[in-house]
């Protein structure tokens, strides 16, 4: 694997596991730099546009929006995120709505529990919505 190797649209679709026009969308939106072009004017990447490509994978599969994302796309792969307090501050954030969203999925999962336990759909005070059990049907 050298770092001067390059790759065709459809081998980083591959490698990155995003879709060709995926490619194209986050290029022309900014999220992507443009890609370079071989005299036929065939689009050519290399590793580090592979590995942007999967880190946007990741910030998305968090509930990231792409214009979210497009800061921490222009910091440099070994950026230190104490040099960035800002995006810092926005990741600590995002990790704060994450994790409010774990709880209110998790008290789903204890509402099922409970109906799975009890093997009855009667309408008892609803966790998920705070005690009314109309409200859950």
């Amino acid at each position: 694997m050298s770092e001067n190797e390059v790759f065709s649209i459809k081998e980083t679709s591959e490698q990155a596991g995003l879709s060709e026009d995926t490619i194209r969308y986050y290029e022309k939106i900014g999220l992507l730099p443009r890609a370079e072009r071989k005299p036929n004017r065939h689009r050519v990447y290399r590793w580090e546009d592979i590995h942007t490509m999967k880190l946007i994978t990741c910030l998305k599969k968090t509930g990231m929006s792409l214009e979210e994302m497009k800061p921490y796309l222009q910091m440099s792969m070994d950026s230190d995120l104490a040099d960035f307090p800002d995006e810092r501050e926005m990741l600590v954030n995002h990790r704060k709505k994450v994790e409010a969203q774990i709880a209110s999925l998790q008290q789903v999962v204890d509402f099922i529990d409970e109906k799975l336990e009890k093997r009855s759909m009667y309408p008892d005070e609803c966790p998920i919505t705070g005690g009314e059990p109309d409200v859950c049907f």
